[in-house]
């Protein structure tokens, strides 16, 4: 993209944030319930940069949109290590607000695609039930500990309860990707990928929107499932995998593990790989990236696996 001429850093806490201007050096401190005004004030050729905060900066990038300004959503780890980079150790929001300026006006990282409102349920749905998972799987490692027996019984009927809920937020996911056209044709055509159901299919729509819009490395990447080197001077390090979005990176394992029993070029891929001495994550993890290559180019060109 062309560098922005007029670059905002913006700071999210729960009720308010923190704006930092580059036209000007001024930053303010603007409340929640201000954002709508402070968006309509912006020029035409702004460009808004803040960090992903698990859902405090929905109401910023809702409003962005709808006023049409440019914003990227940027990984607060990359702008942390931008802002050390140039120096600035301390970390308030103010100093935050001003590196994720700098950091736009240097970078010009990619602007977020306006909010599709189907694809933004999906998301909220599907994160309901990692939550919900994540208790079960709690629950579960409580159980095996318990030795009381009242207390084993009233796990047992949590368990149960969180059981009922995940079964019922898998119905709405199915029902509210079932009444959406392009959902309903982008997940029937996940499917037909070996290893990919119903859920891992609902975790690409939800959390890998970009899918079928980006070439195979930068994809990958976007997954974190991009090898990245560990080199220096002579030393060749081991390759890791390492950033992305760890959500959609355990989905494709689980369907690359899935995948490699079940389909046998997969299979004997993996074999492959293990027969030169990979350890079976790391096979595992190749396969996955060569799955997400595959449903990549079959979304893009509207087409089923072969």
């Amino acid at each position: 993209m062309t560098l922005p001429r007029h670059v905002f850093g913006v700071d999210v806490a729960g009720g308010w944030i923190d704006v930092f201007d580059t036209a000007n050096g001024r930053s303010d401190r603007i409340f929640n319930d201000d954002i709508g005004s402070f968006v309509s004030r912006l020029p035409g050729d702004a460009f808004v940069v803040f960090e992903a905060t698990g859902g405090h900066e929905r109401l910023l990038m809702e409003t962005l949109a709808a006023a049409d300004i440019a914003h990227a959503r940027v990984n607060p780890r990359q702008a942390r290590e931008f802002a050390r980079a140039t120096g600035r150790l301390a970390k308030t929001d103010r100093v935050d607000a001003r590196a994720l300026a700098e950091m736009g006006a240097a970078l010009a990282p990619r602007p977020a695609a306006r909010p599709d409102p189907a694809r933004t349920r999906l998301g909220e749905l599907v994160g309901r039930r990692d939550a919900i998972v994540a208790a079960i799987t709690a629950e579960t490692h409580r159980l095996a500990m318990a030795r009381d027996g009242f207390v084993r019984r009233d796990i047992g009927r949590m368990l149960a309860v969180l059981k009922a809920r995940r079964a019922r937020l898998e119905k709405e996911i199915a029902a509210h990707v079932r009444a959406e056209e392009t959902l309903a044709r982008e997940a029937a055509r996940l499917r037909t990928a070996p290893g990919v159901g119903p859920t891992i299919a609902a975790i690409l729509l939800a959390r890998l929107p970009e899918l079928g819009q980006l070439d195979r490395r930068a994809i990958a990447s976007l997954a974190g499932l991009a090898p990245h080197a560990c080199d220096s001077g002579l030393r060749r390090g081991r390759r890791h995998v390492w950033g992305g979005r760890p959500d959609v990176r355990r989905a494709l394992y689980l369907a690359a593990f899935v995948a490699t029993r079940r389909h046998p070029a997969l299979k004997a891929a993996r074999e492959r790989l293990e027969a030169a001495g990979k350890p079976a994550k790391v096979a595992i993890l190749a396969i996955a990236r060569k799955l997400l290559t595959i449903l990549n180019a079959m979304i893009r060109d509207q087409r089923d696996f072969a």
